[in-house]
């Protein structure tokens, strides 16, 4: 009996598995259809021909920038079981012109990982910008899970380094702690918060680890740094929480903060990190360091 219910069980499932995968070509198909329909020939390069009842592009057209076949492409749109790679729908995405939110929708429905997530956060708002400005002096910014760093205030931009000189793409507060000598010599209990941050984002990882971009950030770390390849080789695991820091600024001196992360949704991902000083002298300290900020015109992130 156990058997005969297993047996059940698991084809119950596969017929749901497979109504889900029918489910999302449809979705798919309708989607690209739609998106075809409206981008217009001059938007990409091509002439309109005075004979074109077709609105927007022809199949053929999404197929020739694509640079996939037009008989492929058509069962794409027929909604027909066939295998996409992300090289084909990130091509697709540039084809047809979409937007952050539409090439997001395409992967979802392909049920595919996106090869190139997005730099920006769209949690990064106007008014969360605006947020940021009135913490000052308080050093604050924004990270994702990746620890990467996608904005920050004017004190923040001078407590571990000159941030604003580091390029965008190694704005990572684990690429920094791990391979910048400014940002290192920064942190006062180094070896303790280099251990420390590995364990976080080891844990953080485990919900991401057929995401490429978390295993290319892992892949570099591993290459550039002996220090990290020894923690991570630890295999320890630490979940998030509040700690109290000390940074040697390069302006001020010696600063005492408590770090905090305030999470921006529901998921331990996006997050407002802010550091309040523990104590009056820190807390002065970090008033020079933004005007120090402010005189060399640095510019919020």
């Amino acid at each position: 009996m156990t058997t005969m219910a297993q047996d059940y069980s698991g084809a119950a499932a596969r017929r749901h598995g497979g109504r889900e995968a029918e489910i999302r070509r449809h979705e798919l198909a309708a989607f690209l259809r739609h998106r075809r329909e409206h981008v217009t020939p001059e938007q990409v390069g091509l002439p309109r021909g005075a004979r074109r009842r077709t609105p927007g592009l022809r199949r053929e057209e999404v197929a020739q920038l694509a640079a996939v076949g037009v008989t492929w492409y058509t069962w794409l749109e027929q909604a027909r079981d066939i295998h996409v790679s992300v090289q084909v729908l990130d091509a697709l995405a540039r084809a047809l012109m979409l937007d952050q939110s539409e090439r997001v929708h395409l992967f979802q429905l392909a049920g595919a990982v996106d090869p190139a997530p997005p730099m920006t956060c769209p949690t990064v708002s106007p008014a969360l910008r605006a947020i940021l400005e009135q913490l000052e002096p308080m050093p604050a910014c924004v990270q994702n899970s990746r620890y990467d760093i996608l904005a920050y205030n004017r004190t923040y931009s001078l407590l571990l380094c000159d941030l604003d000189a580091v390029p965008r793409e190694d704005r990572n507060c684990m690429v920094l702690a791990y391979t910048h000598e400014e940002w290192r010599s920064s942190i006062v209990h180094l070896d303790e918060t280099t251990r420390l941050m590995a364990a976080k984002f080891r844990a953080s990882m485990a919900g991401h680890l057929a995401s490429p971009a978390w295993k290319t950030l892992l892949k570099r770390l591993r290459a550039e740094s002996p220090d990290f390849c020894e923690a991570w080789d630890r295999h320890e695991v630490v979940g998030v929480g509040t700690k109290r820091k000390e940074f040697r600024n390069a302006y001020v001196g010696r600063i005492t903060v408590d770090h905090t992360d305030l999470w921006l949704g529901p998921d331990v991902g996006p997050r407002l990190v802010t550091y309040v000083p523990a104590d009056a002298e820190s807390r002065e300290r970090l008033e020079k360091l933004h005007a120090i900020a402010g005189e060399r015109g640095v510019v919020m992130a």
